[in-house]
This record gives C-alpha cells, sequence and structure tokens, in this order.
C-alpha cells in the first residue's frame, strides 16, 4: 500500500489557497461591479448631484475644474464613518450592506449659484431660477475664516482643505 507524501499534500494545499484567494478576489469584482461609477470615485475626485434625493440621489463623478464639480471626495471606505459637521456623506449599498461610503467636501464656485437642502446637501442652480437658495459671493482657498464674508452673507468654513465659502440670497 501506497501512502500520499508530502508532495501531494503540498500540492493540495497550494490548490485549495489559490481556490480560496480566486474566491475571495471574485467576491470582491463582483462588489466592486455593483457599485456605481460614484461609489468608486477616488479620494480628491469630484461628484456632481443631478438630483438630490435622501434615499436615491442621482450623482455622477465630473472633472474638479467643472461648474458642476459640487462636493470633492475628502475620505472613501465600504464601511459607515463618520464624516464630522463640516463634510457631507454618501452612501451606497447592495444587498442590504454598505459597498461605499464617502465623505464629501463643497467644492462650490465663486459666482456660481446652488440649491441648498438640509437633507441632500447642495445641487447647481441657476442662479435666476426658484430652485437657486444660496449664491457663492467668496471663495476664499487656504483660509478657514468666517470673519472674511461680509455682514450680509453667511459663510460655510472647512478645516480640511481649509477654505472659506461667503454665501448670500441669488435674488437680492
Amino acid at each position: 500500500m501506497k501512502f500520499a507524501g508530502p508532495r501531494p499534500i503540498a500540492g493540495l494545499v497550494l490548490v485549495l489557497t489559490a481556490v480560496a484567494a480566486l474566491a475571495v478576489t471574485g467576491c470582491s469584482m463582483v462588489s466592486d461591479a455593483a457599485k456605481s461609477d460614484t461609489a468608486r470615485a477616488k479620494v480628491g475626485e469630484c461628484i456632481n448631484v443631478r438630483e438630490g434625493s435622501p434615499a436615491d440621489s442621482k450623482t455622477e463623478p465630473v472633472d474638479c475644474s467643472s461648474a458642476d464639480a459640487v462636493y470633492t471626495v475628502k475620505s472613501s471606505s465600504e464601511k459607515k464613518q463618520d464624516c464630522g459637521t463640516e463634510y457631507s456623506s454618501y452612501e451606497e449599498t447592495f444587498n442590504g450592506g454598505t459597498t461605499a461610503y464617502l465623505c464629501l467636501a463643497p467644492n462650490l464656485k465663486q459666482g456660481s449659484c446652488y440649491h441648498d437642502d438640509k437633507t441632500t446637501g447642495f445641487s447647481v442652480a441657476e442662479c435666476d431660477s426658484t430652485e437657486a437658495t444660496v449664491k457663492v459671493v467668496k471663495r476664499v482657498d487656504g483660509q478657514s475664516d468666517e470673519f472674511l464674508c461680509d455682514a450680509n452673507s453667511t459663510f460655510l468654513t472647512l478645516s480640511d482643505p481649509k477654505t472659506t465659502f461667503c454665501l448670500a440670497n441669488p435674488k437680492s
């Protein structure tokens, strides 16, 4: 009677390891394939909000120099995380679990108008439209200081990256 020596067992272990690695990679690829373009955005890339909704926002990645680049991706994770009070969040789920969680920093453009909703965040709006609720009258990069805005405007400040947005009513 012959017994299997160490070589066949070592080969079997290698085959099982390869199958396990393929299964893990395959699951990861399926999970990544299920993600939207927004969910696959990397830190530093920008996002446009075409339609805000607490349950099903319509978003898309855009070039950061675009007028539609309302947010910059500050962090990205496959689990929920605390984005802090300065930043908005974007969560994408699949089969009941979180597949992507982005923290988003406002990337508002000076002279542009936006619809600002406490639930859904900022989205681009024409300044003369009824949708427009704020206009960026001044944007200061490199400083986070509410006193850079005049008394007739409100402000939004970010600590990282340091940015000050001075906001006003677009109708005035």
